[in-house]
């Protein structure tokens, strides 16, 4: 079984940024919060940066979260853009890196297919799903915010996963020989 754990889940952006945490006890998830960080008004990339570095550092002293999980740029067409997330990424992981906290990365799809089964899901199918998850309700301010409690059920699902650590070609033989604990 998974030992309690809290994580932040991240989906940057220039414009919007979202978070989500949840805390993991007794193996089952449970929602803790989420929000956006609406930079659109900020003077220029920089003072962006520099908001999300300290907003998403604010987020992990209240929360003091394990594990960062964050949502890795995709592949677009546009360079531009493609460095701009992987700068708003960077000031995330940094607040979460001066603080001691694991990070790991997900694809966008990934994300999707572990809550929805579906890696073309769209905000509102991964809210619905989440909603039902996690028993609660969420309010369409929070949309952009999906994506990042997303990725943290992600992560949860990958720790909760007792064939996540194997490398390819494992077997249910070496599973048991690993874990013997887990059977009954």
């Amino acid at each position: 079984m998974i030992k309690d754990t809290t994580i932040l889940g991240i989906d940057p952006g220039t414009n919007i940024l979202g978070f989500g945490v949840i805390r993991v006890e007794n193996g089952k998830p449970h929602y803790l919060e989420m929000g956006v960080i609406d930079l659109r008004k900020e003077e220029n990339a920089y003072s962006k940066l520099s908001r999300i570095f300290r907003e998403i550092g604010d987020v992990c002293d209240r929360f003091s979260p394990d594990d960062m999980a964050l949502e890795s740029p995709f592949y677009g067409k546009n360079a531009q853009v493609v460095l701009k997330l992987g700068r708003a990424q960077g000031a995330a992981m940094l607040a979460a890196n001066t603080r001691g906290i694991s990070i790991t990365e997900y694809a966008p799809r990934k994300a999707k297919v572990a809550v929805t089964g579906n890696g073309a899901a769209s905000k509102n199918q991964v809210s619905t799903i989440l909603q039902r998850i996690l028993g609660i309700d969420i309010e369409e301010k929070f949309l952009d915010a999906t994506d990042a409690l997303a990725i943290a059920m992600c992560h949860y699902y990958q720790l909760s996963n007792p064939l996540a650590g194997m490398k390819s070609g494992g077997s249910w033989e070496k599973f048991i020989a690993d874990n013997p604990d887990r059977i009954k």
